[in-house]
């Protein structure tokens, strides 16, 4: 098993001041891993304690459990804008490009950009959170009676 360095903080006061957090990418593979290590190579005449073993057995649950949860509220969320994206198809928008212009034009195309919903007005391509007006045309809908 490779292992890999991680900062480590020195004397007592002393702060981490780079903002790199070592486990943001340790997934649940990982810490199975570690996990299985430690137990592996603990001091046969000091062994880990049944209990500490159960509590990061439970904190494996909770972050796969808390993984799958973050993971399905992206796909709502992706689900919704992309709802969203889709029922302006066809209407006139006021919206602010990427490169800070304003556009008015109607909705060509929808797209998904790196996870997000993309509007195609003309040749201009605009985030959905970026659209500021929805400019709704009338259209007579009264019968003759």
């Amino acid at each position: 098993m490779s292992t890999s360095a991680v900062g480590v903080t020195g004397q007592q006061g002393q702060e981490n001041t780079t903002d790199y957090d070592a486990f943001q990418n340790v997934d649940l593979n990982d810490f199975l891993k570690l996990l299985i290590a430690e137990l592996q190579n603990q001091d046969p005449l000091n062994p880990m304690d049944n209990n500490e073993i159960l509590q990061q057995v439970s904190q494996i649950r909770e972050i796969e459990s808390n993984q799958r949860l973050t993971d399905t509220l992206e796909a709502v969320l992706l689900g919704q804008n992309m709802t969203t994206a889709s029922n302006m198809m066809g209407e006139t928008i006021v919206a602010l490009t990427d490169d800070s212009q304003v556009v008015t034009g109607r909705v060509d195309r929808v797209t998904i950009e790196e996870g997000e919903p993309k509007l195609h007005v003309g040749d201009y391509t605009v985030d959905l959170q970026n659209v500021s007006q929805i400019l709704s045309e009338s259209t007579d809908t009264t019968s003759d009676t």
